[in-house]
């Protein structure tokens, strides 16, 4: 019997809480009290009794560093997911009200009859010369520019923000999926890196530590990395639809997303308290693989007008319907504009 996937073992653990997520799945709320309009304001307080569940792991290690952890004025539970597909699984199961996560999911869980909404979005100040992927080539490859990428197998993961970029980079090059051979593997752990050095696919885009990590570990062998040269720097907070029309959910989510402004904030400012608390205590890195990503990051955008990142998604969702055969969307119907200013504000000491 094969053991089971890190995303079932998750997800598994979190069925088992069920009934306790059904029962604070109201937050608060009354059964019989009205919902909240979807184009109703905020409302300012948070009620009494009104929990939270949130899957954001590396923002509570923020908060903790930070000393704001405990001042949330509802109850904050964490769970450790991360990623569309389990935070999908966990949106359907009922035991998750927030998730973190790239441009991708929140499109893809539309696609799959699970509606969403964003809530909060970080992007990266100067993001070609701080991209989260680069692409990773094979040993032997001879992949130099985007325009060798023709006949190449290149590895893909479907509904996540990695296998968009291979279609965007795709349609950059002037190529199609029909030009190439999409080999479908999770993008998880080590896996495409070692794709890579085992040849099994020619070109994989690879991030984090990864990139650093492969070239140093296959780079003697001619492993090497070229840029890809499109912006790939989305990050969002996002919730079901449903949860929105809780008035106590909506509004305890709108102080998490300015808590959550905040910590983004102090891990830029506080750069070696990061690395040290994270990287290295709670994710085990070395402190050089930690100072890597910290450079690698640069500084965050909270831009307090979504209208051009709404834009932007909106390219990325036209280049995945015709590549994928899904319905088009409209970008604008996947945000919640109500919470647009929120995380800019907090920024600015306009919320807390």
């Amino acid at each position: 019997m094969p053991a089971p996937t890190p995303i079932r073992s998750a997800v598994a653990a979190l069925l088992l809480l069920l009934p306790l997520a059904a029962c604070a799945g109201t937050g608060g709320r009354e059964a019989d009290a009205p919902a909240l309009a979807s184009d109703a304001p905020l409302p300012a307080a948070v009620p009494e009794g009104t929990k939270l569940i949130v899957g954001d792991p590396p923002t509570k290690v923020a908060l903790q560093l930070s000393g704001e952890l405990d001042s949330f004025s509802f109850d904050l539970e964490w769970a450790n997911i991360s990623g569309g597909p389990q935070t999908s699984e966990a949106f359907r199961a009922d035991a998750l009200d927030v998730g973190a996560v790239a441009d991708i999911p929140p499109i893809h869980a539309t696609w799959t009859g699970l509606p969403v909404k964003i809530v909060a979005s970080r992007f990266r100040k100067d993001p070609l010369a701080h991209p989260t992927y680069e692409l990773g080539i094979a040993p032997g490859a001879n992949v130099r520019t985007l325009a060798d990428l023709r006949g190449r197998k290149i590895a893909y993961s479907p509904g996540q923000a990695q296998g968009a970029l291979v279609l965007r980079v795709l349609k950059k090059a002037g190529l199609t999926r029909q030009d190439v051979t999409l080999v479908e593997l999770p993008s998880t752990g080590d896996v495409y890196p070692n794709a890579l050095a085992s040849r099994q696919v020619d070109v994989a885009p690879i991030g984090g530590v990864n990139i650093r990590r492969y070239t140093a570990k296959f780079g003697r062998d001619g492993a090497t990395t070229i840029p890809h040269g499109l912006r790939d720097d989305p990050g969002h907070l996002y919730v079901r639809t449903e949860t929105l029309r809780d008035p106590a959910k909506a509004a305890a989510i709108r102080e998490y997303v300015a808590a959550w402004a905040r910590a983004s904030r102090w891990v830029y400012e506080h750069p070696e308290e990061w690395i040290d608390g994270y990287y290295v205590k709670d994710q085990g890195l070395s402190a050089a693989d930690g100072r890597y990503l910290v450079e690698q990051a640069g500084e965050p955008d909270l831009p307090a007008d979504w209208t051009e990142a709404v834009e932007r998604h909106q390219e990325t969702i036209d280049v995945l319907a015709a590549e994928t055969g899904n319905p088009p969307l409209r970008a604008a119907d996947l945000y919640d504009r109500r919470y647009e200013a929120t995380a800019a504000q907090a920024i600015k000491g306009g919320a807390r």
